[in-house]
C-alpha cells in the first residue's frame, strides 16, 4: 500500500451510515474486499461521483436501479448487475416510487469512505 493515504477510516463489518438518499451497512470486510448493503429511498439518488482506489461492483436485490457509468445510463431489475471501474464517473439513482436495494462489492487497496470525489450533488456535499 505505498503512497496510499494513512489517515483514511476503513471500513469494519457492521459499519452502518445514514445519508440523505437512504443508507448503507457493511456486511463484510476482506483484505482487498468490502461488502456493503445499500438502501436508496424513492427518487433518492447518490452523487455524482468517482474513486480513485477502488472498482465497484452494484447488484440489484430488489426494486430498479438507474445507473450512470461514464456516458452510459442503464436500467437494472432484480439479479442484474453493473461494474463501476476504478476512476469511472458514476452515480445511482432510484428514479421509482418504490425502495432500491443493491449489494456493492468493492474491490481495491483502499476501501473507505473517504475515497469519494464528488461532482454534483443533491445534498450539497460537493468536495
Amino acid at each position: 500500500m505505498d503512497n496510499l493515504p494513512s489517515s483514511f477510516h476503513l471500513y469494519r463489518a457492521g459499519e452502518f451510515g445514514e445519508r440523505p438518499w437512504g443508507q448503507w451497512r457493511v456486511l463484510d470486510v476482506q483484505p482487498n474486499v468490502v461488502v456493503k448493503k445499500l438502501y436508496l429511498n424513492p427518487k433518492g439518488r447518490i452523487s455524482l461521483q468517482r474513486h480513485k482506489y477502488r472498482t465497484e461492483r452494484w447488484i440489484v436485490i430488489s426494486g430498479t436501479a438507474t445507473v450512470r457509468c461514464g456516458d452510459e445510463i442503464s436500467h437494472l431489475s432484480v439479479g442484474e448487475s453493473v461494474l463501476i471501474p476504478c476512476g469511472s464517473l458514476h452515480r445511482l439513482s432510484n428514479e421509482t416510487c418504490e425502495p432500491l436495494c443493491l449489494i456493492e462489492i468493492q474491490l481495491g487497496e483502499l476501501l473507505s469512505e473517504e475515497d469519494i470525489e464528488r461532482f454534483t450533488d443533491d445534498y450539497g456535499r460537493v468536495n
